[in-house]
């Protein structure tokens, strides 16, 4: 067990040993300073709960006999939950609580671990105020009236405040944003002070929250303090009388289960039990999952084995779930044998049950299940959802298999499609941008008589433009037209129309916004903002002003990224003023792009002071200030103002903040002047992204190589191999883009190009590509080196790679530039002359360097790799 799980469970048995009334008392004093313990005139005690906590477990060795569970409670966790009776199990007190002092020295070792730490006096020690969370809520109940409880605190909430199911889950949000932010305890002292009651959902958000962070930190303290405010909030509420379902239990027990704590997963279990008796089965779920974490076959199939001749399908159907999630093949296969599929209580249980069919590829089993789920009078489950289950949790199985797989087992099964599962399908081909099946699949809806959703629709329409399928918007459009089922809205237009701008077809979208009038539908500026971007990336400064007429010729009015269009493409600073003004007379209120496109604007024009004074601005927000700063950067470096750009960029990095990627790669593009080595690796350290780190790395490869920094250059070619995986033709790119740069590079260093190749060979261990050798040839034949030339030809026989017909031509030009006439002639008799192109070229190269004597009769020597 690991060292948090051994503080958890130590915390835990200082926390909960007591099960019975007198224990749910102490725990009352402990959250809420209330109780026989609790009194308010003294502020000695807990200044610092948590800490004391902390030290109560460091200290837990020398009171060990206060901590560990009574005989009656650990032989009561030893048992199976399919073994327990729905009854209450009595835990015996009599060794607890003999009298208030003995109360008062638990509670001293609990909290402390040490005598020391608190005043002797008992006087003084009654006087202490245990006011952790210090809750305004329900003075605390006993468990003989917690039933009248609950009722009474439901109609209390009924009367007071009644909130629609969207705005209680808005709250619910709410409460775990405050617990994220502001921490647990402050969030409950918060919510204590408002007039509405904190709930269930409150509850149970903070729980969540508390788990979560316990999870996710590697540091055994915080976990310690982020699970023991979890727990003091369940002991809440079961004092307040809030029932106790599987949202407030479900993260406490998966959280156990996973640290593997096998006796303390029984005992929140006997809790749970007698809170909330019918949750009996669903605890065997947890008890099963336990059993497979912690590795105990032993149990798991003494489970299973209790089974057999059991008719209570709950407890058969738990262990199954717990099983299909866990991929235990063999114990799935035994339970499918026994159950019925009939009897399976919940949707998501039976779900569960094909996702697992699916994943081990038992597709007997899920069409017998199918085929006696068909027999149901009452219809029965969505059956077409279930084979939709099983299709998409087939291993290693790509959108177009999991389609065919979808229909084969429909047509077998004799089973219609439903509009919902075909929808989940259309779904996973849009995430996968198989376009095309997607829209397949929408015709076939279309065909059947099932109701198609708009936002499917513009799903596909979403997934067309991200993939660049433009012209598709045809085919879409021509749908929407035929079908009086599909309603198009605004969104569908705006996307539409983004596609036929990025296709140019600047007509069809001006007649889809004609369209809108047919369906009762208005314009907007997103739609016009579309067609006026699309002029201005043509750089049709004139018919993007057009767009703005006709804006007003339809009571449409600009927004803000209407007039950072007009303005960002500006060309002198009349129109700027002009058009700033406009906005100001418009209304609009200035957004971060509108203060990016002045940077733009005036960079543009040259005018590099007043781009850098839009900064002063007080309009611009706090929270974007960084941001605009990086766009500065980005159009000075763009400018030839590097001076400037990195002037802005120290700015930056003196206070603590990044660059933005965009405005890294800008810098790294322009800052090409020999000497910038490390602050061109500093910026490629603040770039995460895998695509725009690649982007930026390959820059400063190539900034390598024009500086003859071959060391560098390799560790970088090192590290960008390692990031692009095993991905052969990306690597392949990779060495290319290198002596590309190498052959382009003047003056012409072969020797360079020949030390780098060595070294990539010798350091990473790559084989040359033959595209890279092609480019070192071409270097060969700038700088005239016959020597190197052979060194390089024989390269390729080192690479394995054969001779072709690029290479014999590049190597004749190599020969043909150095003098080497007589080489050059063995060389031309190993190439084709049926080819126009190649003796074009043949051609080109004797013009250039001078002819060679002229072919034998078709006698080809065979040309063996040196001369």
């Amino acid at each position: 067990m690991s060292a948090k799980a051994r503080s958890l469970t130590n915390l835990l048995n200082s926390a909960t040993v007591y099960s019975d009334r007198t224990a749910k008392n102490f725990a009352r004093t402990i959250v809420t300073g209330t109780g026989p313990l609790a009194s308010t005139t003294d502020e000695v005690i807990l200044k610092n709960y948590i800490q004391l906590s902390n030290d109560a477990i460091d200290s837990s060795s020398s009171s060990s006999s206060h901590l560990k569970p009574s005989k009656t409670q650990t032989s009561s966790s030893s048992k199976l939950i399919s073994e327990l009776t729905v009854e209450s199990i009595s835990v015996g007190t009599s060794s607890i609580v003999d009298s208030k002092r003995d109360l008062r020295k638990q509670l001293r070792s609990v909290l402390c671990g040490d005598a020391d730490v608190l005043p002797q006096s008992e006087e003084n020690y009654d006087n202490q105020p245990l006011n952790i969370l210090d809750f305004k809520w329900h003075p605390t109940i006993s468990n003989s009236v917690a039933q009248l409880k609950r009722r009474e605190v439901s109609r209390d909430r009924k009367q007071t405040w009644i909130f629609k199911s969207t705005q209680s889950t808005r709250f619910g949000k709410l409460s775990r944003m405050c617990a994220k932010k502001l921490g647990t305890n402050a969030t409950l002292d918060f919510f204590s002070q408002m007039v509405r009651e904190t709930g269930v959902k409150e509850f149970n958000s903070m729980i969540e929250v508390c788990i979560e962070k316990a999870r996710n930190t590697d540091d055994e303290d915080v976990a310690l303090e982020e699970f023991h405010i979890a727990y003091r909030i369940f002991e809440t509420m079961r004092e307040r009388g809030f029932e106790i379902g599987e949202v407030t239990y479900g993260p406490f027990l998966m959280f156990i289960i996973d640290m593997g704590m096998v006796e303390e997963f029984h005992f929140f279990c006997d809790i749970i039990k007698k809170e909330n008796p019918i949750s009996l089965s669903r605890l065997a779920y947890y008890e099963m999952l336990l059993w497979i974490k912690v590795g105990d076959e032993g149990q798991i199939q003494k489970l299973i084995g209790n089974t057999h001749d059991s008719d209570d399908y709950n407890f058969i159907e738990s262990y199954l779930v717990a099983l299909c999630e866990a991929d235990r093949h063999k114990e799935v296969s035994i339970l499918l044998e026994t159950i019925s599929i009939k009897k399976v209580s919940s949707k998501e249980n039976m779900e569960w049950i094909f996702i697992s069919l699916g994943k081990l590829l038992l597709e007997s089993d899920a069409k017998r299940f199918i085929q006696e789920l068909k027999t149901e009078d009452n219809g029965g489950p969505d059956l077409s959802n279930l084979i939709y289950n099983y299709a998409i949790s087939m291993p290693k199985i790509q959108a177009e298999d999991v389609v065919e797989k979808f229909k084969n087992l429909h047509a077998q099964l004799e089973v219609a499609p439903t509009s919902g599962s075909l929808e989940k399908l259309i779904k996973i081909c849009c995430d996968s941008l198989e376009v095309h099946l997607a829209i397949d699949l929408v015709d076939s809806m279309l065909e059947g008589g099932l109701k198609v959703k708009i936002t499917t629709v513009n799903s596909v329409l979403t997934a067309c433009l991200t993939s660049c399928e433009y012209t598709l918007v045809r085919r879409i459009s021509s749908m929407i037209n035929d079908q009086e089922s599909i309603k198009p809205n605004a969104e569908t237009f705006r996307i539409m129309i983004g596609m036929c701008v990025k296709m140019k077809d600047f007509d069809r979208a001006y007649n889809m916004i004609k369209d809108l009038e047919k369906l009762n539908l208005l314009p907007s500026s997103s739609m016009y903002n579309a067609i006026m971007g699309g002029y201005f990336r043509q750089k049709n400064f004139h018919k993007g002003l057009m767009v703005l007429k006709q804006m007003d010729a339809t009571n449409v009015k600009p927004d803000s990224q209407t007039f950072s269009y007009i303005i960002g493409n500006c060309n002198n600073e009349d129109d700027i003023i002009k058009y700033q003004r406009d906005l100001h007379e418009a209304g609009v209120k200035p957004t971060k792009h509108i203060f990016m496109a002045l940077i733009n604007a005036y960079a543009a024009c040259g005018l590099f002071e007043k781009a850098k004074q839009v900064l002063s601005d007080k309009g611009i927000p706090v929270t974007s200030l960084n941001e605009i700063k990086s766009v500065l950067i980005s159009a000075l470096a763009a400018n030839g103002q590097l001076a400037d750009a990195l002037n802005v960029y120290d700015e930056i990095k003196q206070a603590d903040s990044n660059l933005e990627p965009k405005a890294a790669i800008s810098l790294i593009e322009h800052l090409q002047s020999e000497g910038e080595l490390s602050r061109l690796l500093q910026l490629l350290n603040q770039l995460q992204e895998s695509e725009l780190w690649d982007d930026g790395c390959a820059r400063i490869i190539l900034y390598c190589i024009r500086h003859k920094l071959s060391d560098s250059a390799v560790d970088l070619l090192k590290q960008r191999m390692e990031k692009s995986s095993t991905n052969e033709m990306v690597i392949d790119v990779l060495f290319d883009e290198v002596f590309c740069q190498i052959a382009e590079t003047e003056p012409t260093d072969v020797q360079f190009g020949l030390d780098l190749l060595q070294a990539l060979k010798d350091d990473i261990g790559i084989r040359p590509s033959r595209k890279s050798l092609d480019f070192l040839l071409s270097a060969c034949v700038n700088a005239k080196d016959l020597k190197r030339s052979f060194l390089v030809w024989n390269e390729y026989k080192t690479a394995g790679l054969p001779y072709n017909v690029l290479s014999y031509v590049r190597m004749y030009q190599a020969l043909l530039a150095s003098g080497a006439h007589k080489a050059a002639k063995v060389i031309l008799e190993n190439i084709p002359d049926d080819d126009p192109q190649v003796c074009g070229v043949l051609k080109a190269c004797q013009e250039t360097f001078g002819k060679t004597t002229s072919r034998g009769k078709k006698k080809k020597k065979k040309f063996r790799g040196s001369l």
